[in-house]
């Protein structure tokens, strides 16, 4: 926009006197900003109100005639919507030049959610049959079992014994042990077993056997006699007329065979 134009004086200057500028010209240079920055933005405030003037205008803005109308207008009740449908809806007299009042509708404005289709319901509300069915069961318990300790054996030598004579002298008893385990099933069907205690609840007892270290001694008599008889090529009666090598002194019993032929009168009875 040109910066207005000041007509100057009315009256011609003086001969030889130069012409005297305008006011717009005897300003300063930030003046003569402010002056054009001024002049813009009224042109622009004019343009915008004389705009939307012609535009309500044009498109006929309702507001100022219906809050007129809305305050002359006594307010009608408010009924309340019971959601039966009705035979008959009241109609409402309409003054003329007020904005017709909203008639209450009967149907409610939304369904109740029960009432919603099964396609609007999300997929991840609606649990799928498929996955519920095979996600497996998985239980762990604590099962509590027995098991025997064996009891050992130790020998001692008892030289009272024959030699390989064998006596228990304290009979061995078994032990008990407890086993705490923890057991994983899988749908019914153990899937693991895994030991978390062992306690000796009952000590075993050692058997002792004594083993006998005692050797025979070997007889030098013959088993025919009751008396004891050596054992020798010949064996005579002690200052009989026999000549040995051995003899024996009476009586003797003859319980067997008289190998030596020492009863020489059998009466059972030798060397009397």
């Amino acid at each position: 926009m040109q910066p207005p134009q000041n007509p100057g004086p009315s009256y011609p200057p003086p001969p030889g006197q130069p012409p005297r500028p305008n006011w717009f010209r005897r300003t300063t240079p930030a003046g003569r900003v402010a002056v054009i920055l001024g002049s813009v933005t009224l042109s622009i405030l004019l343009l915008c109100c004389t705009g939307t003037a012609i535009v309500s205008a044009l498109t006929g803005d309702p507001k100022s005639t219906t809050t007129d109308n809305a305050a002359e207008q006594p307010q009608q009740p408010i009924l309340a919507a019971t959601g039966e449908p009705t035979e008959e809806t009241p109609t409402q007299e309409v003054s003329p030049g007020a904005a017709p009042s909203a008639v209450p509708s009967s149907v409610p404005s939304s369904a109740p959610l029960s009432e919603a289709p099964l396609s609007e319901v999300p997929l991840s509300e609606a649990p799928s049959p498929s996955s519920a069915a095979g996600a497996p069961v998985v239980q762990v318990t604590t099962v509590t079992e027995r098991a025997t300790i064996r009891y050992g054996e130790r020998t001692v030598k008892d030289s009272s014994l024959a030699e390989g004579k064998r006596v228990v002298r304290t009979k061995g008893v078994n032990g008990v042990r407890t086993l705490t385990y923890q057991v994983t099933t899988t749908d019914g069907v153990q899937t693991g077993k895994k030991l978390v205690k062992s306690t000796v609840t009952k000590q075993p007892v050692t058997q002792v056997v004594a083993v006998g270290t005692k050797k025979p001694q070997s007889s030098k008599c013959d088993p025919n006699y009751s008396g004891c008889v050596p054992i020798a090529s010949d064996v005579d009666c002690a200052g009989g007329s026999g000549n040995g090598p051995a003899y024996v002194s009476g009586p003797i019993k003859v319980i067997g065979d008289d190998i030596y032929d020492l009863d020489r009168d059998g009466d059972g009875t030798a060397c009397d």
